[in-house]
């Protein structure tokens, strides 16, 4: 397994390049099940959970060209092809297949999909969607999903998701795009890669009503077209490098931004301290002199930061504020309300000298601040492995960060970023 090795104690400082959102390359790849043609994808992330999605495509038929580290052109082939069952384990992504695969194939067989390990992530909601179109979804004893339309074809109709997942949004979001008719879903997730999926479709040749909002309105098409789209930013990784910055006392550049995506995750950076400033159309500025203080409630209290769906403050970035909010001065209350298990990280946290108390599996509370000391610690999913290589950079000493493909499955080149941030980092085997 490989791992990092962190020498704390420096500033991040300089200029770092966002790439591409991870959650919106997923469900755009998988979209390109839905036409025959070419589809161009640029600002693809050159990430593990991308070239797994990749390698699933081929296994479907799909012919795939890599045209530079950032951009492919795909072009669906049979859709017939057996998926390799440890494929769609590695990743959670996998799941996405289901919509484009249905609207093209009538029937659909899948192996439970993978991914983080970060509590009860059900498949209730993307059942409940794909029936509310004509499909009958079952699960056999050893976990496989069935899924098949109950008359040749799916129908267009009036679809209420009973919770705002991403991943079931965007899965009806494509079987709705060859459905016969309009489909309209309502409690729809809006999260920014939710929209880049919508524009891509609306590029294939579907018209989507909606975008950005809780309640889309799909017109079925016959077929679609391919497109040229470029993914958008990854606001969590904008997010993570925020924190880093902020974290560390130093002062960076960040470019490629869509500073439209930023506006909860500013008020959730300012609540513990941390201030950034826009430095033209795609790039932000976090400087070196923050106010580094805890935020307290208008009436004295302590103040809480939760997550909730877009355009709520996002569930990725709360272990990122958990470890900044132990370099501020103050106290505050971690509530996560989306995941079960997001929040055992923080033992690592403690290991390593912060003061905090879990006070269940969904809240915490960071008293600050607190000389953080090296550790030997392991990655538990992605955001939380991130937040530990926050922590080693702020601590005193050297840090080993174990199960490093966790982080790596959601950040491209993270350990070149650092390093050209004058960070003393390391990647061994």
């Amino acid at each position: 397994m490989s791992e990092y090795r962190i020498i704390g104690g420096k500033a991040a400082s300089g200029e770092v390049q966002i790439s591409g959102n991870k959650n919106s390359a997923l469900p755009c790849l998988a979209a390109t099940l839905l036409t025959d043609e070419p589809v161009h994808l640029l600002n693809v992330p050159d990430i593990e959970d991308v070239q797994v999605m990749l390698e699933l495509l081929q296994d479907l038929g799909s012919t795939v060209v890599r045209e530079d580290t950032h951009s492919y052109t795909i072009t669906t082939g049979s859709r017939s092809g057996l998926l390799k069952r440890n494929l769609v384990e590695a990743i959670r992504g996998s799941i996405l297949l289901l919509g484009p695969l249905l609207a093209t194939n009538d029937e659909v067989r899948l192996t439970p999909p993978g991914g983080d390990v970060i509590g009860l992530r059900r498949l209730d909601t993307h059942f409940m969607g794909l029936a509310s179109l004509g499909a009958d979804c079952t699960i056999s004893e050893d976990g496989e999903i069935h899924i098949k339309t109950k008359n040749g074809a799916l129908i267009g109709s009036d679809v209420f998701l009973d919770e705002a997942s991403v991943t079931a949004t965007e899965n009806v979001l494509m079987a709705a795009a060859l459905a016969r008719g309009e489909s309209i879903i309502s409690n729809a997730a809006s999260e920014p890669h939710v929209q880049d999926l919508c524009s891509m479709l609306q590029l294939m040749g579907c018209p989507i009503e909606g975008i950005g909002s809780n309640r889309l309105r799909i017109t079925g098409q016959k077929r679609l077209n391919g497109c040229e789209f470029r993914l958008g930013s990854d606001y969590m990784e904008i997010g993570s490098f925020i924190g880093l910055a902020g974290a560390s006392g130093g002062q960076v550049l960040i470019k490629g931004v869509q500073h439209e995506h930023l506006r909860m995750i500013r008020l959730g950076f300012e609540r513990i301290g941390i201030t950034f400033v826009e430095d033209g159309p795609s790039s932000l500025l976090v400087p070196r002199k923050q106010k580094r203080i805890l935020a307290k409630e208008v009436g004295g209290h302590t103040a809480k930061i939760d997550d909730a769906p877009w355009p709520g403050f996002p569930a990725d970035l709360l272990s990122i504020i958990t470890v900044c909010a132990t370099q501020m001065e103050g106290s505050i209350l971690i509530h996560e309300k989306m995941f079960e298990s997001r929040m055992y990280f923080i033992d690592w946290l403690i290991r390593m000298g912060a003061d905090i108390i879990l006070c269940d599996p969904h809240r915490a509370v960071v008293n600050g601040p607190s000389q953080l000391f090296g550790s030997t610690v392991a990655s538990p999913d992605v955001r939380a492995g991130m937040a530990l290589v926050i922590a080693a950079v702020c601590a005193q000493g050297e840090s080993v960060i174990q199960n490093i493909y966790q982080i790596e499955r959601g950040y491209e080149d993270l350990c070149g970023k650092l390093q050209a941030l004058g960070l003393e980092i390391e990647r061994s085997e």
